[in-house]
């Protein structure tokens, strides 16, 4: 009962959603249809939007063809087939003259008209409300004057641009020749440039273009030379860093450097572009756009035909909405379903099979992910109960053994059997001991009590304290430290740290090896190396060696080793000095222990 009953609410909440995703799927199907009929019934207002718009453009058109003709010409006396064309494409008549209002050419044949112009044609100063793709002010891109390139440069160039062209054909992986045609394009300056729609043409341009393609050429320096005095002449009497401007004519002021600043340097270097191009270009003119009779509009109006097919059009789009909503709906509830079966699983190790990249994929994949981390977090649970019975269980047994004996008269109660007992009930206390230790650090509780250390001292204390047990079994030690270097650390913790890494080193060296200790502290940390000319760990052992109760004897006994929990121990103290423990190690040539710490803090400057 009690699974049913936890289950029916699930069931009901899938069915509630897709009951909610149905009704939120027909509020929007009528707005869709209200919105529908509003524009239907709109549609002549539309229409008459639609032709203000044309004209709008027209006059936008007129406009920035005669700003190109300015741009490229130094007067007006050859205007007069470019306004004709331009009245016959748009239908108005077009008026050209000077700001003093006379008359340039015209396509009515009239005086100027009187009031407001429609615009001022000037190149380096563009009107935004007919051209919005511009700031106030700018200066047209195709006025370039002293900047175009002579004809034997733009020959030069152009051989440059087709041996270019031919290394990037080259060069095109075979499966993109198809698309990859490479154009040769020239800009308002005559220069000619590489084109293409290949994919990687960025990386194949790159590669296959020659510099001089893209650098200023001998006229060119000159005109930038030029612009530059011009522009730091202004500089200076706004008291501001001078610059030297490239083709881009944009001030690109490094972080250092006021970016208040950077409005009034590009307003110097505007007006000496302005200054440099007035002379290569039309003087500015007002255009006059006026409109012949306009035929009158007709009607537009709803007939009961095309009342009844938008009646039919909006009955089409509900039913296929709620179809889709209906399909959509049962798509997305299906895999929530899956993850709620792989959730009520008994035993906990559900998967969810859900091959959906969207967010409810995302989410199975999280699932699965936090299922298989339970898994192995039980697994290693298990691991660990056993390895403590086991580790518990060896003296424990020798103890109980050793007393059964003295106890049925078999073994004297003398000192050898208080020594065992002793030794036994030791390494008893001794693995508690780690086991605390551990679990102190798991849980965050390791109290510590840093303070400024002299490495040096540090390891010559902890050398000295082991050196007696390497010379019994034949290891020398070396230690290597500067005197004066300094660490922030706790000093009990450490020499454990320490010591457990030299014993373990001396432990697995043969007689007649070297154990090496090296210290050295500067701007980056602190670092100390425990070295061993021993055998060295092998390389699917390595991965293993700062795990708990793990040892490189397989047998598990204890004449090699200790409980397994020092390393483990060792890493977890350094960490929690905010360093790490790291391994490195070749069979046959030693291993090398790695502690890592951060550098001292800075003093407090009062």
């Amino acid at each position: 009962m009690g699974i049913a009953g936890s289950g029916s609410p699930r069931v009901r909440r899938h069915r509630s959603l897709l009951v909610r995703l149905l009704l939120v799927s027909l509020l929007i199907s009528l707005l869709s249809i209200g919105a529908t009929a509003w524009l239907a019934v709109t549609s002549t207002s539309r229409a008459l939007q639609q032709e203000q718009s044309h004209v709008l453009a027209d006059q936008a058109q007129a406009y920035d063809d005669l700003l190109g003709y300015a741009a490229t010409h130094r007067r007006w006396d050859r205007v007069g087939p470019l306004l004709h064309d331009l009245s016959t494409r748009t239908g108005w008549d077009l008026t050209l003259t000077t700001r003093d209002r006379a008359p340039i050419t015209s396509t009515g044949g009239g005086k100027a008209p009187a009031g407001q112009p429609s615009a001022v044609v000037d190149p380096l100063n563009i009107v935004p409300s007919l051209d919005p793709t511009v700031d106030v002010g700018s200066i047209d891109h195709r006025a370039v004057g002293p900047y175009r390139i002579t004809e034997s440069d733009q020959n030069q160039l152009l051989t440059l641009a087709e041996r270019s062209a031919e290394c990037a054909r080259t060069v095109t992986p075979d499966k993109d020749r198809a698309t990859a045609a490479v154009r040769i394009a020239t800009d308002e300056t005559g220069r000619p440039r590489l084109e293409s729609r290949l994919p990687t043409w960025r990386r194949v341009y790159e590669h296959c273009r020659a510099p001089a393609l893209t650098a200023p050429t001998r006229t060119q320096w000159e005109a930038l030379g030029k612009l530059s005095e011009a522009t730091n002449r202004c500089l200076d009497r706004e008291d501001l860093p001078q610059v030297k401007l490239d083709l881009g004519f944009r001030i690109n002021y490094q972080a250092e450097a006021d970016p208040d600043d950077a409005p009034a340097a590009q307003s110097c270097v505007d007006r000496a572009r302005r200054e440099q191009l007035r002379a290569h270009v039309a003087p500015a003119a007002l255009l006059f756009i006026s409109s012949p009779q306009a035929p009158e509009q007709p009607l537009v109006s709803l007939s009961g035909a095309n009342i009844r097919r938008i009646v039919l059009v909006t009955a089409l789009v509900l039913a296929l909405t709620m179809l889709l909503t209906t399909l959509a709906g049962l798509r997305l509830v299906r895999p929530l379903r899956a993850l709620i079966a792989a959730v009520d699983r008994p035993d906990g190790t559900g998967r969810a099979e859900i091959s959906s990249r969207d967010e409810i994929g995302r989410l199975a994949d999280a699932f699965n992910e936090l299922s298989d981390r339970r898994e192995r977090l039980e697994a290693q649970r298990k691991a660990m109960i056993s390895d403590i019975a086991h580790e518990l269980r060896t003296p424990l047994s020798n103890v109980r053994g050793w007393l059964q004996a003295a106890e049925d008269n078999i073994a004297a109660r003398d000192q050898a059997l208080t020594s065992s007992l002793l030794e036994e009930a030791v390494h008893l206390q001794r693995i508690i001991d780690d086991l605390q230790d551990l679990a102190q650090a798991d849980a965050g509780e390791l109290h510590l009590y840093p303070q400024e250390l002299d490495l040096a001292e540090l390891v010559a204390l902890v050398t000295q304290t082991h050196r007696g047990a390497a010379d019994l079994v034949g290891v020398r030690i070396v230690s290597q430290a500067r005197s004066g270097d300094r660490v922030h650390a706790d000093a009990t913790r450490l020499r454990q740290v320490i010591g457990n890494l030299l014993s373990n080193a001396v432990r697995h060296t043969p007689a007649g090896g070297t154990v090496e200790v090296r210290a050295t502290a500067g701007a980056e940390g602190v670092r100390i190396d425990v070295s061993d000319s021993g055998g060295g760990i092998s390389a699917e052992d390595l991965p293993h060696v700062f795990d708990r109760f793990w040892r490189a004897e397989k047998s598990r006994g204890r004449g090699g080793g200790g409980s397994g929990l020092g390393l483990a121990i060792a890493r977890q103290l350094v960490r929690a000095h905010g360093g790490d423990l790291t391994a490195v190690s070749r069979p046959g040539h030693g291993s090398r222990f790695t502690i890592t710490l951060s550098p001292l803090p800075e003093p407090d400057v009062a």
